[in-house]
């Protein structure tokens, strides 16, 4: 299994010199089968844009999960072109209110907020309500779990093809479960059944906990929380996601310095590269050299 980072940024695009290493573009992950094109899309942040790089030309088919609805997670809907090519499906999953998939999205998603609505994507595109447990999405098992975060429903995801293994909590607030042993958040059983003893964790690394209790009300977790539980879980690498939109390279850069001798693998996910997993030594990293 093949993961590309395509958006790796939180709450906001983060264009600009102080950002080009680690990339600006929000939250978006393409996964694909060994020798096949992307498939299954976790989020459409605008990093979905950079998916389309990645067809060699062809439509999308394939399917999009949204993990929930904020701003940061679906607007690269209307600018995916690889979901507007010739013979494209794209197949949305999403958290919807009372089981109404495009009158939920459509929220966000039309006039006035927007020229169009969800169904005038084009005529390939469907959108389904998504609920918890596992299920099958293009060849790949999908765990979904709710887990707290501030402003909506929210979900987390594990996927697997039976040899790599990816967890997703990329919006977590940990804290809504109560304080936990070191007062970041609980370690649920949620965020643990997703993240245990995966190739890769993918978790919500807004904040160091030497900023709360001041961002506590913003829904996020410390990056402390992410390593314990990583940790916990058996995984064998975390990779800091949802960067804060205004914490430059430099600043990623001492991050990760500064946890070199944690319990686990601790790296910050990089617009524009491919995690490749289910292999000895996973994750292996190597990057794209496409960008948009």
């Amino acid at each position: 299994m093949r993961a590309f980072l395509c958006g790796v940024r939180g709450s906001t695009p983060a264009p600009g010199p102080d950002f080009v290493k680690y990339g600006g573009h929000t939250s978006s992950v393409a996964l694909a089968h060994d020798g096949e094109l992307p498939s299954l899309v976790i989020d459409a942040g605008t990093g979905l844009r950079r998916v389309t790089n990645l067809l060699d030309g062809a439509p999308f088919q394939g399917s999009i999960v949204l993990s929930h609805l904020h701003w940061d997670h679906v607007h690269g809907l209307p600018f995916f072109q690889g979901g507007a090519r010739q013979g494209h499906r794209v197949n949305v999953f999403l958290p919807a209110i009372n089981g109404d998939a495009v009158g939920t999205l459509s929220r966000g998603l039309s006039p006035p907020h927007f020229p169009i609505g969800p169904t005038e994507l084009g005529p390939g595109w469907t959108f389904d309500p998504l609920v918890e447990g596992p299920r099958e999405l293009e060849g790949f098992e999908v765990l979904v779990r709710e887990i707290p975060h501030k402003g909506g429903r929210t979900f987390g995801f594990r996927v697997t093809d039976g040899a790599g293994s990816l967890a997703y909590l990329g919006d977590h607030f940990p804290l809504g479960e109560g304080a936990g042993p070191d007062g970041l958040g609980a370690y649920h059983p949620a965020a643990l059944a997703l993240a245990h003893e995966v190739d890769v964790l993918l978790h919500d690394a807004q904040f160091l906990a030497a900023q709360f209790p001041g961002v506590t009300y913003l829904g996020h977790s410390a990056i402390e929380y992410a390593i314990g539980l990583a940790s916990r879980a058996g995984a064998k690498a975390l990779m800091l996601f949802h960067h804060a939109p205004d914490r430059t390279d430099d600043e990623l850069d001492a991050i990760v310095a500064s946890f070199a001798d944690a319990p686990i693998r601790v790296i910050a996910a990089t617009e524009g590269t491919v995690a490749t997993l289910g292999v000895p030594g996973s994750p292996v990293m190597t990057t794209l050299s496409t960008a948009t």
